[in-house]
């Protein structure tokens, strides 16, 4: 077995961080590493030869029979015939090698739940989330992280915005977080409330505040980010005969957290304007000065041309989840518009209740097909543009451009292969179209996070899916009988 492909235990200075994080919030009980986790490999020193290569470097074109070098963690060159003394090397033959997929808002701990949102209201998504998500336990934030954690690797994805909105305690928080770590993905973290937290309760800024103190053990080594999962200004709510009316939010809740996130220089990301019933929720923002460089907005199919110029002036950027949206009834996602209107735009999971998976190959396939069809052109969305959605723009979102979302000299390693020879995406013709309207998890064989080989030859590296499975079907099912579901 060669170097790049072998098996270690942790590094000493990633145990080290594990144990600050079980340390520093008092949960060594719930900290048990799942057995369907092992050792994350070393970062290698290797060379992928001969292989179509997409960069998705913005000016930077393909190359057909391109090689990149990689060496503990950075991407040390691209080109062809390279010279990479002492480098293993990895055949790249019949592949594409390109960035890894980029999730910019994605509802982790759900994934226990997955495909629960049922055909009535007492059934449907929310009541669903916030009925079970009271009865989680540390643990249970854990496994279902961990499920999706595995499930983003397995399908490509090597970035991943964790929007965990169901922060019970300080351990609910860390054993989420723990997930991410163990697993060996880059990503934001984002800190919100508990899904049965009131409108009127701000989540508790002082466990912020001290998470953010302790972040330098709880990064994985500067691998993930924190920020604050924000509920904005104004919601749509059900009055007392049933009807949706958008109310204000009290400023004693959201001035709290806003302010918070923005002295501890976290970043914000915030639902809004999300369906019919919530609109103006952007200009409401700009009118308290809340729109700035870094904001990130969720969903905004409701938004109006002035909102999305604001947007854009100010460097805010929007998450859109397609399948998620569509499958909910909030309507239509708006795609060419924010595009027209220069509004950096990426693409999400959101939450595997409402998609099933999370394959962000049929998430791209979806968005073209829905702005093409829409737009009642064939032309509208080009295949390369929404590769940019889910590579290089998805990273300029979480404000990650200078470390990943395109192959580039000097970047992290952060890389898939994905085998053009399958029967479900070959013969090789056109490179872009092959990704967005015919790949599948299934066709990605190599995923590289940060130099590390974390899936090769279509398994993953470092957790077991038999063992994983076993573990979060017990999990979810203890879920469902402590709140009595059915």
């Amino acid at each position: 077995m060669t170097r790049a492909l072998s098996i270690r235990r942790r590094t000493f200075l990633g145990g080290v961080a594990a144990f600050g994080a079980i340390r520093g919030f008092g949960t060594r009980a719930q900290a048990a590493i799942s057995p369907a986790v092992g050792s994350l490999p070393a970062r290698g020193h290797v060379v992928i030869r001969g292989a179509y290569v997409m960069t998705m470097e913005p000016g930077q074109a393909d190359l057909p029979d391109g090689d990149v070098h990689v060496d503990n963690g950075v991407i040390v060159d691209i080109g062809t015939a390279l010279a990479a003394p002492g480098a293993d090397v990895i055949d790249g033959r019949g592949f594409i090698v390109m960035p890894g997929l980029i999730d910019t808002h994605w509802h982790m701990w759900t994934t226990l739940l997955r495909n629960m949102s049922g055909d009535d209201r007492a059934h449907g998504y929310f009541p669903m989330t916030t009925a079970l998500g009271k009865v989680y336990t540390p643990r249970d934030m854990y496994t279902g992280t961990l499920l999706s954690a595995a499930e983003a690797l397995h399908s490509g994805t090597t970035t991943v915005h964790n929007w965990c909105h169901n922060v019970m305690s300080h351990e609910h928080a860390v054993e989420d977080l723990r997930a991410m770590q163990e697993t060996g993905l880059r990503g934001r973290f984002s800190y919100g409330p508990a899904r049965s937290t009131p409108l009127s309760q701000p989540i508790n800024v002082t466990d912020l505040a001290r998470m953010q103190g302790d972040w330098g053990s709880l990064s994985n080594e500067g691998l993930l980010t924190l920020g604050l999962a924000w509920r904005g200004v104004q919601a749509a709510v059900p009055n007392a005969e049933g009807k949706i009316e958008l109310r204000p939010l009290s400023p004693d809740m959201y001035r709290v957290e806003y302010d918070a996130a923005r002295k501890l220089n976290l970043p914000v990301s915030v639902h809004l304007n999300s369906n019919k019933f919530d609109s103006g929720h952007i200009l409401a923002l700009h009118k308290l000065g809340y729109v700035f460089d870094g904001l990130q907005v969720i969903h905004a199919i409701n938004t109006s041309p002035e909102e999305m110029d604001i947007l854009a002036t100010a460097g805010a950027s929007v998450s859109i989840s397609p399948a998620s949206e569509m499958r909910i009834g909030f309507g239509l996602t708006r795609i060419g518009e924010y595009l027209d209107h220069k509004v950096n735009l990426a693409l999400s999971v959101d939450t595997t209740p409402l998609t099933g998976n999370a394959d962000m190959f049929g998430i791209m396939k979806l968005a073209q097909n829905l702005e093409n069809g829409r737009s009642e052109s064939e032309f509208k969305l080009p295949a390369r543009r929404v590769l940019e959605l889910a590579t290089i723009e998805g990273a300029k979102a979480l404000g990650l451009a200078e470390r990943t979302g395109s192959l580039r000299k000097g970047k992290r390693a952060d890389i898939i292969m994905v085998d053009t020879r399958a029967i479900n995406i070959g013969p090789f013709t056109e490179p872009a179209y092959m990704l967005v309207d015919s790949a599948q998890a299934s066709n990605v064989d190599t995923v590289m996070v940060d130099g590390r080989i974390l899936k090769r030859n279509g398994r993953l590296t470092a957790i077991d899916a038999g063992k994983l499975m076993a573990e979060a079907s017990i999990a979810s099912l203890g879920v469902r009988q402590r709140a009595n579901w059915k």
